[in-house]
């Protein structure tokens, strides 16, 4: 029997779909303004195992747009926040949470983990293609967000190859150093917006949060809207559901 809970899901994906979603594992690396709502859409649509990934607390400028962002959360692990609220959407559903940063020193234990799709949220350009780098390599099914800082048009957020986007400095430098360790861009699924804006000088990448570019080093902050970072996010959520419930499981 269907749960309850589910069953509008199960009416679109049907109950095979559902099942195949129930059955999947899911990780999320970076729980910020689009990791937030990458994780509010696959708990909804019944993911049986999540595995959360982020270092960071959470601080009242993260309210903004960030849906895990409230005046009681500031201050708390945003994992710890996380697991919470995905026990009170499913509590059936198994949720693993790691506080750690990502580069290529703590990348081996994440990739040990067995999982069917990863969804890179991570805004630190080092850590970003060190982590889309190892994926590639181990063969893992991932869709990788690119900047949404400075947007507003909600029309321009598309999903498709690295090698396709445009107008973007984070996916630019992202292509460049990827391209550099021998890594096929056309093979490399990302959300992203191809709506012109003017970067601040001397923006590295446009980033949704301002995150550490490596463990305790600030990034200047860029601003953006609920809007476009929720699109981001729900967008890779809705991928990696259509992926996962669509295609049978070996």
């Amino acid at each position: 029997m269907v749960d309850e809970r589910f069953s509008r899901t199960s009416l679109l994906l049907g109950e095979e779909g559902l099942r195949r979603l129930q059955n999947s594992s899911v990780m999320i690396i970076g729980l910020g303004a689009v990791g937030g709502y990458a994780l509010e859409a696959v708990a909804r649509a019944g993911v049986g195992h999540l595995i959360l990934v982020d270092f960071d607390r959470f601080d009242l400028t993260n309210i903004n747009r960030q849906i895990l962002a409230l005046t009681s959360s500031v201050g708390r692990k945003k994992t710890d926040v996380a697991r919470e609220r995905v026990a009170e959407i499913n509590p059936a559903c198994r949720v693993e949470t790691f506080d750690m940063f990502v580069n290529a020193d703590t990348l081996p234990q994440l990739l040990n983990l067995k999982v069917d799709y990863v969804i890179d949220a991570i805004d630190a350009l080092n850590s970003k293609c060190c982590l889309i780098e190892a994926l590639c390599q181990a063969g893992i099914p991932f869709i990788s967000s690119m900047g949404a800082a400075l947007r507003s048009d909600p029309s321009r957020v598309r999903c498709g190859r690295l090698s396709d986007t445009k107008n973007c400095s984070l996916s630019k430098f992202i292509r460049k150093r990827l391209r550099k360790r021998g890594i096929d861009l056309g093979k490399i699924s990302c959300v992203f917006s191809d709506e012109q804006i003017s970067p601040p000088a001397g923006a590295i990448a446009e980033s949704e949060d301002a995150g550490n570019e490596s463990n305790g080093r600030k990034r200047a902050a860029l601003g953006s809207l609920p809007t476009i970072t929720a699109i981001f996010g729900l967008t890779a959520a809705n991928y990696v559901i259509k992926a996962l419930s669509m295609a049978p499981k070996a």
